[in-house]
């Protein structure tokens, strides 16, 4: 089964369109480095997300030498919790999940996969997971947010897609 290690962004994204319990159902396991759960989902959805089947993992030793060598090399446009993601997808190859444009970058320099929402929304289509009418719907919620980052031109080609 493949993993797939998320930051914040895209859970919060995830839970503006109604789709996080939908994610759970696909052919993945959800991962979260510790650190981003206990500072940033703990008292939010965390408990939701782990009766999802969210899985909370821990760097080990290595791990957090390497996230505070990228931490201290790329402090200023990266956040802890979003090292902690990012190393945590690096050393176990695994894919990492971010609407972070700083953390993408990084995660291309250092060859490793990652997606985003929109990935993940084609991979509810495409299993058939979640209905279109669902689909379009939160996509729209998703867009419709005042804080939301994603490309224009791939929402509205998804809408189309997804409306019925």
């Amino acid at each position: 089964m493949k993993v797939l290690v998320s930051d914040t962004s895209v859970l919060i994204d995830l839970e503006r369109g109604e789709f996080l319990e939908s994610i759970f159902r696909l052919p993945f396991s959800l991962v979260v480095p510790d650190l981003l759960y206990e500072r940033e989902l703990k008292d939010y959805t965390g408990p939701d997300l782990i009766r999802f089947g969210l899985h909370v993992q821990e760097l080990d030793s290595v791990g957090l030498t390497l996230a505070i060598d990228y931490y201290q090399k790329h402090k200023m446009v990266l956040s802890l919790p979003d090292v902690f993601a990012f190393v945590l997808a690096k050393t176990n190859s695994w894919v990492l999940l971010t609407g972070d444009s700083a953390l993408r970058e990084l995660a291309t320099e250092e060859k490793v996969n990652c997606h985003g929402v929109l990935w993940l929304l084609d991979h509810l289509y495409d299993s058939c997971v979640t209905d279109q009418e669902r689909l379009y719907k939160g996509l729209l919620k998703i867009a419709e947010h005042p804080r939301c980052r994603l490309p224009q031109v791939e929402i509205r080609n998804r809408l189309k897609l997804y409306s019925v």
